[in-house]
């Protein structure tokens, strides 16, 4: 099977690029890939394909930009050259942009490639319908939010055209097959990046690290979770570091560095920025606790998936899509209302105090984690791919 992967890959900073490499490098371990080819966006011309496990051939071509209105059909241009026998797409709404018109346009990418007569998937890491167009950075006009949503259940149509439509969390799939009486809807589980061997959940000596992680100023905000610290170190007298982890979004530019002046006052604070990915590791193992600062979701949280595999407790907000992902796929956290500073701070100090407690949370996760490998999860993929050739050799005979 020679296999394309359309998507943003490292060093590329586009959203979705460290899930490809996890794919990439299970996908090319798998024996029916003899071939896999990375439509990436420009910026990913020196992506890091060496990988020391064997496996197939990997070939990088760039063949779209970020915001560029020319991606539909340059896109379509590599996929004609490159003849694969299946392609997948590593998608979220906005992928190919954040201004409105290339954000759209590349999202016909998948129907285009079916006409093309490529088996063509998408896996599309979130749906209009869960997003809060507020929260996400959108709009709060109420004019604009219903065009959102017009041009949101469109490109959803549109998407749909795929053979298959891939989604991580079963609601997703309830929504598309209720809304749009879809039929090419399937689950297949967000997926654990990597599994290392079960830590000791002991922590290194010094401070207590209160680790938060991601692209930050949307509905991932950090000002609750600075708040909710301090009033643990006045009601605990513990030693406590805040570790902020990530980025800006990129429709939040400059949030972290006006969170950082902001709260200069503050002690043990550290701002990270990017985090590479093979410092992500030491991130995580060095930290007692991994906190979701969100008000609102936008799909599976594969922070979620990355607390679990290095075996960390979590403190989450009682939002629906995580707590369906905990309910789904067995992790468990300390929840509190996203709203609530005092509720934030009551969950950490929950797993603060109390060693024993935050390792059970810590165990749970890790045995949840490592049920849901990336080689399952590219294997299930593969499962797909080979009953879309099964179903169109059928076809063939019967015509």
């Amino acid at each position: 099977m020679k296999l394309a992967l359309v998507t943003a890959y490292p060093p590329s900073k586009v959203t979705l690029n460290e899930y490809a490499f996890h794919l990439v490098k299970h996908f090319r371990q798998h024996e029916e890939v003899t071939e896999l080819i990375l439509l990436t966006d420009d910026t990913a011309a020196n992506a890091e394909i060496d990988f020391k496990e064997e496996g197939c051939k990997v070939t990088v071509q760039p063949c779209w930009k970020f915001n560029s209105y020319k991606n539909l059909f340059s896109i379509a241009k590599a996929i004609r050259k490159s003849r694969p026998d299946h392609v997948l797409y590593n998608l979220q709404f906005m992928k190919f942009g954040d201004k409105k018109v290339p954000a759209a346009l590349g999202l016909f990418s998948p129907w285009l490639t079916k006409l093309m007569k490529v088996k063509t998937t998408v896996l599309l890491h979130n749906i209009m319908e869960t997003v809060d167009l507020s929260s996400a950075g959108f709009t709060d006009n109420k004019l604009k939010k219903a065009a959102f949503n017009f041009i949101g259940e469109t490109l959803t149509r549109m998407i749909l055209k795929a053979d298959t439509v891939v989604l991580t969390i079963s609601k997703y799939v309830d929504i598309l097959e209720e809304k749009y009486n879809a039929k090419n809807c399937l689950l297949i589980p967000h997926g654990t990046f990597e599994i290392p061997e079960e830590p000791s959940y002991e922590l290194p000596e010094g401070p207590l690290k209160i680790m938060t992680f991601g692209k930050f100023g949307t509905y991932k905000k950090v000002e609750k979770l600075i708040e909710a610290v301090e009033l643990v170190r006045t009601n605990t007298r513990q030693d406590l570091e805040i570790v902020i982890a990530g980025t800006d979004n990129p429709n939040t530019l400059g949030y972290l560095e006006n969170v950082q002046k902001q709260y200069n006052h503050v002690s043990n604070i550290t701002f990270t920025g990017y985090v590479a990915e093979e410092d992500v590791p030491v991130i995580f193992s060095e930290s007692a606790m991994v906190v979701f600062p969100y008000t609102s979701t936008t799909g599976s949280s594969g922070v979620l998936h990355q607390a679990g595999s290095y075996g960390k407790a979590v403190v989450m907000p009682d939002l629906g899509d995580l707590s369906i992902l905990v309910k789904e796929e067995g992790y468990k956290g300390e929840f509190f209302e996203p709203e609530s500073v005092e509720s934030l701070a009551a969950a950490i100090e929950k797993l603060v105090v109390d060693k024993a407690y935050r390792n059970e949370i810590a165990k749970t996760n890790y045995q949840a984690a490592t049920a849901l490998p990336m080689s399952v999860i590219t294997k299930m993929y593969l499962n797909v791919f080979n009953n879309q050739s099964t179903t169109a050799t059928q076809m063939a005979v019967a015509a």
